[in-house]
Formats: structure tokens, C-alpha cells, sequence
């Protein structure tokens, strides 16, 4: 059974909220993906291995603060430039 879990995947989703007098005061929302490394990569989700302390690959891949300035300049002149093609 944990074979067929691990190879498909589940997702558990839960709320926990907190209420006083009828005054919500905390909400805490759970979800939990259980899957195997290679289904998990497989929907999009790797961030282990860009995490620096999880991984030491990268470590060697954190940019420098100039860098991701040019780059966060770089993709909102590619976002704006999509958005305005998109209105067209």
C-alpha cells in the first residue's frame, strides 16, 4: 500500500482556526503532500535542491545580490513585454 501512495501521491489538507467570543485570532492551514522523490519531480515540486541547506549543489548555485537584481530587472521587462503583447 505504501508503494501505491508513494508511486500516485496523496495530499492531506486541514484548517485549524482559532476563535474567541467569535473573533477568529489564528488560522493555520496544513497541507501534506506524501509522494516519492521522482512523482514529486515530476509534478514541479524540487525545492530540496535548490535549498543551500539541503543541498550542497546549491550552495554553489546562490547568486550574488547584483546578480539577482539584473535578473529580477531582466524578467519584469520580459513580463511587461508578454502582458503587452497579451492586450494587443
Amino acid at each position: 500500500m505504501l508503494e501505491r501512495i508513494l508511486d500516485k501521491g496523496i495530499v492531506i489538507v486541514g484548517d485549524i482556526r482559532v476563535n474567541l467570543l467569535d473573533i477568529e485570532l489564528l488560522t493555520i492551514r496544513l497541507r501534506l503532500l506524501v509522494a516519492s522523490v521522482d512523482r514529486a519531480k515530476e509534478m514541479g515540486i524540487d525545492w530540496w535542491e535548490h535549498d543551500p541547506s539541503l543541498s550542497s549543489r546549491a550552495r554553489h548555485e546562490v547568486a550574488a545580490p547584483d546578480e539577482l537584481m539584473e535578473e529580477n530587472h531582466r524578467l519584469r521587462a520580459r513580463l511587461q513585454a508578454l502582458e503587452e503583447e497579451a492586450r494587443r
